[in-house]
């Protein structure tokens, strides 16, 4: 025993007399601790211990490098977390979008039509510093030319609102129909198709008022029956208004997902297509079976040519002899000429009862929205204008489960060769001269300069296409109905 006290303290020295009895003591609260503690416990300890190392974010990137578990973790997080947090502002808005603002006042507000004022109704003394913004709402942020002409529409926290001579118990949606409102494919990508969206997105399953900021005094009693399906209330509009109205709270501006885009996976309610034609059915369709064009027990399928006689560009210079070789394969041909006066009515009965819709790229297109899924709409595509023929109809045709063909001219079918030679720039790639971006003097060119005549030995075979779908389309309703 003395010899093993000697080699401990032989091994010990050098250290000083603090430490060591710092270190006994250490050593007898392990041997207390060990000797308190059960089997069970101490596996219970260990086994914790263990759990708490792994699920450390640290040992999840060690045991995968790639970060993947960490992500999951990270998108359930997202997942889980409100959609929304409480609002406390009394005015908020949201300018990130390149293509749109929106604001809202998060509770009762009167507007003055005169300035176009929405007011945050309140105490009439407030120590609050005033708020003021301003928002152009019309979905076209990124079109600097056309905002320009957009009114402005201001939301202030003070001074005192004004007093309210029309009270409102929903709130208001408003935006402006101004910009391109009046061409019909502008009517729906700048207008219906955001307004869709934001009543899906903002006012899914509530009541509101549309309120218009600007625009002409024919939108409203055009489109009269479609926007019943919105809402219900009469709309009113701030130009030829004087009244004061007062409404729990108000939302400014329109969402766009893009070009003709509606994007199911933006919406919480997974609205589609087919959802937006249901309604444009229920504003335009079940009423209207009478002024549908009779048809025949045993008939050929008919084939709407939406004409572009009359117009500026783009217009079918062999149209006589095209109509003929539709005929020929098949078709029963009706032609379609809509102008600003045309029914909506009228036309939805003729599309909405024919089996195939063809033309050329133009917003007269925008009307394929009024045929049945499954039936052919053929779009005939101008050099220069393939994006936008995709981008535009292509992608709302795949939405509406039509059977879409696109012709594609060649050189030799547009116009413009005679101006600019077969092997110039502007025939043999667009893209070209398209890659940043579409300037208006390019633009014009396309659209408005280009005239189209078909090959009609080429244009044949995609006609032959088209009549194989729309007759089988045709037996197959029938068959149904």
């Amino acid at each position: 025993m003395k010899g093993s006290e000697n080699m401990v303290m032989m091994k010990m020295k050098g250290v000083s007399s603090s430490t060591m009895v710092a270190l006994l003591f250490f050593c007898s609260i392990l041997i207390a601790a060990h000797m308190t503690l059960s089997p069970s416990s101490s596996s219970s300890s260990s086994t914790s211990i263990i759990s708490l190392i792994s699920s450390s974010p640290l040992h999840s990137e060690l045991e995968n490098p790639r970060g993947e578990i960490r992500k999951e973790m990270k998108q359930d997080q997202v997942q889980s977390q409100p959609s929304k947090s409480p609002i406390t502002t009394q005015i908020t808005c949201d300018r990130t979008s390149p293509r749109y603002d929106l604001c809202s006042i998060n509770g009762p507000t009167a507007v003055d039509p005169t300035t176009a004022t929405f007011f945050v109704m309140g105490p009439k003394r407030t120590t609050k510093p005033i708020i003021v913004e301003k928002i152009k709402p019309y979905p076209r942020k990124f079109e600097g030319p056309v905002m320009a002409e957009i009114k402005n529409v201001t939301l202030v926290s003070g001074p005192q609102s004004p007093p309210c001579k029309v009270h409102h118990n929903v709130p208001a949606l408003v935006f402006s129909v101004g910009g391109y409102t009046g061409n019909f494919y502008h009517d729906f990508n700048d207008g219906f198709f955001p307004l869709f969206i934001t009543v899906n997105t903002i006012l899914r399953d509530q009541d509101f008022v549309i309120v218009i900021s600007e625009g002409p005094d024919w939108w409203s009693t055009k489109y009269k029956d479609f926007l019943l399906m919105f809402s219900k209330h009469p709309i009113v509009t701030l130009e030829n208004d004087t009244s004061t109205h007062c409404f729990p709270w108000a939302h400014l501006g329109l969402i766009t997902h893009g070009f003709m885009t509606l994007n199911q996976t933006l919406l919480s309610n997974s609205k589609s297509y087919l959802h937006f034609r249901h309604i444009l059915h229920e504003a335009y369709g079940y009423q209207n079976q009478t002024l549908a064009p009779k048809k025949p027990i045993s008939r050929r399928p008919r084939l709407v040519l939406a004409s572009r006689n009359g117009t500026t560009g783009r217009a079918l210079m062999n149209e006589k002899e095209a109509i003929q070789v539709m005929e020929e394969v098949g078709f029963d041909v009706a032609v379609f000429e809509p102008n600003d006066n045309t029914s909506l009515h009228e036309s939805y009965a003729l599309i909405n009862s024919s089996e195939a819709l063809i033309g050329v790229h133009g917003a007269a297109l925008t009307h394929s929205l009024f045929l049945r899924p499954g039936a052919v709409f053929l779009q005939i595509v101008p050099i220069g204008t393939e994006w936008a023929a995709n981008a535009f109809f292509g992608s709302v045709a795949k939405g509406l489960n039509l059977e879409y063909i696109e012709y594609r001219i060649k050189v030799n079918e547009s116009s413009l060769v005679e101006e600019y030679g077969k092997d110039n720039l502007m025939l043999k790639n667009p893209f070209a001269l398209q890659k940043n971006g579409w300037p208006t003097e390019i633009m014009d060119i396309y659209l408005k300069k280009q005239n189209v005549k078909l090959d009609l030995v080429r244009f044949k075979e995609y006609v032959k296409e088209a009549y194989k779908k729309a007759n089988k389309f045709m037996h197959k309703e029938n068959n149904i109905n």
